[in-house]
């Protein structure tokens, strides 16, 4: 007799490209003058009963994730985007109904003196 084990699979809630600005950083100019921060979250939740049930309040409103995410970005500043994305992953774990959650934390317009695109900070944390 095989013994067959279910996994549960979790889907996705991902909002990409949240702007916001923010004086997060180690130098002066960046506390003083502050710069557009980007924030990509991605939630690892179970939508299977609000799909059932075609029901909002079974998972995560996005529209208010977003909004409480600006407020992080926008509010007191830290020197790492590291902590920055801390802060935003805890704000995603807040909902009982999120497992897990990755942040990425961009910052376009780091101080570096060289060509670049982005600077990225990826976290993952979970429950």
């Amino acid at each position: 007799m095989t013994r067959r084990t279910t996994s549960l699979t979790l889907d996705r809630i991902t909002v990409k490209g949240l702007r916001a600005r923010g004086r997060h950083g180690v130098l002066p100019a960046e506390r003083e003058l502050g710069q557009e921060f980007v924030v990509d979250a991605t939630l690892f939740v179970d939508t299977r009963r609000a799909a059932a049930g075609d029901d909002l309040s079974c998972t995560v409103h996005y529209g208010e994730l977003s909004e409480a995410l600006v407020k992080v970005v926008e509010g007191e500043p830290v020197n790492l985007i590291e902590t920055l994305a801390q802060r935003l992953a805890d704000v995603c774990l807040d909902s009982e109904l999120v497992r897990e959650v990755e942040v990425s934390v961009h910052k376009p317009a780091a101080p570096i003196p060289l060509p670049f695109d982005d600077v990225i900070v990826t976290i993952r944390r979970s429950r």
